[in-house]
């Protein structure tokens, strides 16, 4: 047979035992041809001599010596198939590329990895696996690095199956050595598997960013909720100023400067807070390109692995962003402040306006609040809808549950505050005494009470039916002209500040300053005793009327 016609075949230049072109080929008695190496392996690791093609076995081991002829033709058909890739449009590996194992000198790049064989190879050699028909059930997968990972590192096998038991891959000997009893399902079927979780994993991560932009608008939206804020109260300044000479003009630029100081100061704020949840977002997008990468993979293997090494199922650490909110400044005692630096310019009148704008002002934070029956003394008796209290004169069979008041008539609502402004109203109108504020949650709710802030109340109490004091320490007494029929509780956290206003008369009743709120904060009601029907009336819960 001539050269040409070697050349023209090249099968017949692959060892069957390594499945590639011979390297100092050597013929066995029986006439079949193998890699010198090669042959040797397989006898070393046999328990007899025999021919791995033919099967012939030999009493005795051959004595091997290089086929001169099939040697010389093998360099002619590597030269020839290095002249054919020279000529065609491979490409040299580039760092970062898989390069082909089997090409010699210049590393060409690797088309396809063969999982079977354990090799990376260009489109040269690639084409054996392509053509012949025991190569062809081979998996080829896009070419990938150290594909000696993939062979079980105690038994030398490939890693074939996944023990679900141990959480990790291993070959077809592991189940019978060492991992009896355990689990085990095929690569492809936890493949499969891993897949469904990173879509699941996906979908989550896009569910996070979702809230995170919505977060965004509901911060930017209070941003423009607080710059009308700041516009309203630069417009009620310049209204109290305008009638004044020179000295009130320093006053009204005074006051137009600290709003909008306050109002920088909190667009700061918010500004900040959208650019931490950008950069959460920019985390989250590149965790979620990870996860679709990853699970766009075709490598089984890789997909398990990398799954397994790292923590792709949970997303980057981001903040619990429930409860941030930005809130509009507040601007209590900003126009007050204002006009007491000023001389005896006011009258009466313009102060009872300036008192209704303010209460007006505060009465945009108020909320829903109802009584808590689980915090309430067994004496004391609550509406249907939560939203009264009195006396009951009786003692009611309640279990003495933690949060209940045991010696106390108190009661607390149901809504907690940890955080921003809140405002309500309740009626007080027809009572002689009665006790209202806010608590810190983890007030004594047993035994004796000494309502304090120090103990974590913040309150204004009435007794004798005219006799009216903050809940300090000690007690201060308060005069007002007249007796409040609606009384209003205000909370400023940014502030720190307690303030309780008689509504009708839209005046400031008194104010706890410096607070320290360092727990959720509950309303607090107290009806007190009926002394007989003198102060049988209810506490009443009231809708607050914004347009007063």
């Amino acid at each position: 047979m001539s050269a040409a016609s070697y050349l023209s075949s090249e099968d017949q230049f692959l060892c069957s035992i390594c499945l590639d072109v011979f390297t100092d080929p050597v013929s066995t008695p029986c006439g079949h041809n193998f890699c010198k190496n090669c042959i040797n392996k397989h006898w070393n690791t046999s328990d007899r001599c025999q021919c791995p093609m033919c099967k012939e076995v030999f009493n005795t081991r051959p004595d091997l010596r290089i086929n001169t002829f099939i040697s010389e033709m093998v360099v002619q058909f590597r030269q020839s198939a290095q002249q054919k890739t020279s000529s065609s449009e491979q490409h040299e590996s580039k760092p970062g590329e898989v390069p082909c194992d089997v090409c010699t000198g210049t590393k060409l790049k690797a088309l396809k990895s063969c999982l079977v064989c354990l090799a990376s190879y260009c489109e040269t050699h690639l084409e054996p696996h392509l053509t012949m028909s025991g190569l062809k059930r081979h998996q080829l997968i896009d070419p990938v690095e150290n594909l000696e990972d993939r062979m079980c590192t105690k038994h030398d096998k490939p890693l074939e199956l996944f023990c679900k038991t141990d959480q990790t891959c291993v070959c077809m000997l592991c189940p019978v050595l060492d991992h009896k009893m355990h689990e085990f399902v095929p690569l492809k079927e936890e493949y499969e598997g891993k897949k469904v979780e990173l879509k699941k994993t996906e979908a989550e991560i896009q569910q996070m960013i979702q809230k995170r932009r919505l977060k965004i608008q509901e911060i930017k939206h209070s941003v423009d909720l607080s710059e009308e804020d700041a516009d309203r109260e630069i417009a009620e300044g310049v209204q109290v100023f305008t009638d004044l000479k020179e000295s009130v003009e320093r006053g009204l630029n005074e006051l137009i400067k600290t709003i909008e100081e306050k109002q920088k100061r909190k667009e700061k704020q918010a500004e900040a807070f959208i650019k931490e949840l950008e950069q959460e977002i920019s985390a989250l997008k590149k965790r979620s390109t990870e996860v679709v990468q990853l699970s766009l993979s075709e490598d089984h293997l890789h997909l398990l692995q990398s799954v397994q090494s790292s923590n792709i199922h949970h997303p980057p650490p981001t903040k619990d962003w429930t409860e941030v909110s930005v809130h509009p400044p507040s601007y209590d005692g900003t126009v007050v402040g204002a006009l007491h630096q000023m001389e005896e310019t006011f009258s009466k009148e313009m102060k009872k306006l300036l008192d209704e704008a303010e209460l007006k002002r505060i009465q945009k934070f108020a909320v829903d609040v109802t009584l808590d029956p689980d915090t309430a003394n067994p004496y004391i008796i609550l509406s249907a809808d939560g939203k009264q209290v009195k006396h009951g004169d009786v003692k009611k069979n309640l279990p003495n549950n933690p949060e209940r008041f045991s010696n106390y008539n108190f009661v607390l609502g149901k809504q907690s505050f940890f955080s921003g402004r809140f405002y309500f109203e309740v009626q007080v109108k027809g009572k002689t005494a009665w006790n209202l504020g806010v608590a810190r949650e983890s007030i004594n709710r047993k035994g004796k009470i000494t309502m304090s802030p120090q103990n974590g109340y913040w309150a204004i109490w009435l007794r004798n039916g005219n006799e009216y004091r903050a809940a300090a320490y000690p007690s201060v007494h308060l005069s007002l002209e007249s007796q409040p029929q609606k009384v209003g509780v205000f909370v400023d956290h940014e502030e720190d500040l307690v303030s309780f206003y008689d509504v009708d008369a839209a005046a400031l009743i008194y104010s706890f300053t410096g607070c320290s709120f360092k727990e959720k904060l509950f309303p607090f009601f107290c009806p007190c005793d009926n002394d007989g029907v003198k102060n049988s009336a209810p506490l009443i819960i009231c809708p607050v009327n914004q347009t007063v």
